[in-house]
């Protein structure tokens, strides 16, 4: 079996240079030789530039991190010795994991791991995928024994894009090794840069585990909370008055209604029904959270026409101005979105839909979901039959509910999706 290298002698290479890989890429490079790698050249063009289009770190972070460099060449990727590898897992057409990102990563390590090397998987797996699909790719390629002539670990992700109230070095993160002096060594790397602290995993099983029910906990809670929207819509009680009040329990868990998109908790839940079933366990909750969380834009439109059509409005060539497109607010990540599913409901009735997004890049939304957006609000001409603040940007709220109800028609709908303004203020909360 190969020697480990010593702590010190760790030369780290970072796969993937997306919301997850940067901030690693930074806070690695601060401490000791890092290299930043990612097959896109644009993206290795603009963080040598010291240019980040995440907004997760801004220039002057990229500068502190002295022993950080950012290449696309293998030759800069062999020099390492441990490499993490942080692309996305997202889900096909079918709701079905894409293993595609992450097993050509696995192949790119292969090509370039040498003997007593270590890989490091971030990505959110089901549980047996790194030791069943990613390492049996890196031996294929690299022509090496797993546990003999290399070794691995996995330490799952918890970068929350957009808050910057929870940096990388500020959150707990959890470790793992494929031997106990592996697991040992990648913890005590971790540590190097995380002040919250490591917990070591029992195996890299248990660590994948931990990752991927971290996140459909959060769905499950917040599908219970979206069908109970559903209920109260129907008896005319407005949910979020409701949450208010069970909130004053102090047991009570407080979360939101709403649309479920972004690259954790609408997408990881389809891994872990995807291992179960593929072991002969249907996962009934699970599956049904998903289920409802998905069909909330559906359910937020048919809201809308009803109050539309009570208002005299004729649903066909209606125009509506839709506030947001990004996941979530005050960020610019656009991954798995389910605004797209909302435009497109609405679209199928026959309304005509304007988005405005003060966040995101138009390039990317135009390349990734053939949609033009503007940045900018329209102008206050009383033009829309309805607006919909979708995602709650806070140049969306900075102007007061009057400043959004100036862009309406008269007896047109202001739908309140977040509860972000007072109940009396709109016409329609999820």
């Amino acid at each position: 079996m190969q020697k480990l290298p010593p702590l010190n002698d760790l030369h780290v290479g970072i796969i993937g240079l997306g919301y997850v890989g940067l901030p690693l890429a930074v806070e690695f490079g601060k401490k000791r030789p890092t290299l930043g790698f990612d097959i896109n050249q644009k993206r290795i063009d603009e963080l040598r530039g010291g240019n980040d289009g995440t907004g997760e770190v801004d220039q002057v972070g990229l500068e502190n991190a002295t022993h950080l460099t950012f290449s696309n060449d293998l030759d800069d990727l062999a020099k390492c010795n441990v490499y993490i590898i942080a692309v996305p897992t997202p889900i096909d057409s079918h709701r079905q994991p894409n293993l595609r990102p992450l097993i050509a990563a696995s192949e790119t390590v292969g090509k370039v791991i040498k003997p007593g090397d270590i890989v490091i998987y971030e990505s959110t797996v089901y549980p047996g995928a790194t030791e069943e699909d990613c390492l049996p790719a890196v031996e294929r390629v690299s022509g090496l024994t797993f546990n003999k002539d290399f070794f691995a670990g996995y330490s799952p992700e918890r970068i929350n894009p957009g808050d910057k109230e929870r940096p990388l070095p500020s959150i707990v993160k959890v470790t793992s090794g494929s031997t106990p002096e592996v697991a040992d060594l990648v913890d005590a790397l971790y540590r190097t840069i995380i002040t919250a602290g490591t917990f070591k995993a029992a195996s890299i099983k248990v660590a994948e585990a931990s990752k991927v029910i971290e996140n459909t906990q959060r769905d499950v809670n917040i599908a219970l909370i979206n069908e109970l929207s559903i209920i109260f819509s129907y008896l005319d009680i407005d949910t979020t008055s409701v949450l208010d009040a069970a909130a004053t329990k102090w047991n009570f868990m407080k979360l939101s209604p709403g649309l479920v998109g972004g690259h954790c908790i609408g997408v990881d839940p389809y891994y872990l029904v995807h291992k179960s079933m593929a072991v002969g366990h249907i996962p009934d909750i699970i599956r049904h959270s998903r289920e409802i969380n998905d069909g909330m834009a559906r359910n937020a439109t048919t809201r809308l026409l009803k109050k539309l059509i009570a208002k005299g409005k004729n649903i066909k060539d209606a125009r509506v101005l839709m506030l947001g497109f990004t996941f979530k607010e005050n960020c610019p990540d656009i991954r798995n979105t389910k605004m797209i599913d909302l435009v497109e409901n609405l679209e199928g009735y026959g309304m005509n839909v304007d988005i405005c997004d003060t966040w995101a890049d138009p390039a990317e939304v135009q390349a990734e979901y053939s949609r033009e957006i503007t940045t900018q609000l329209p102008p206050a001409d009383n033009q829309y039959d309805a607006v919909i603040l979708a995602v709650g940007h806070k140049e969306f709220v900075a102007g007061g509910v009057d400043s959004l109800r100036a862009r309406m028609a008269p007896d047109a709908v202001f739908f309140d999706m977040k509860s972000i303004f007072a109940l009396a203020d709109s016409d329609l909360r999820l």
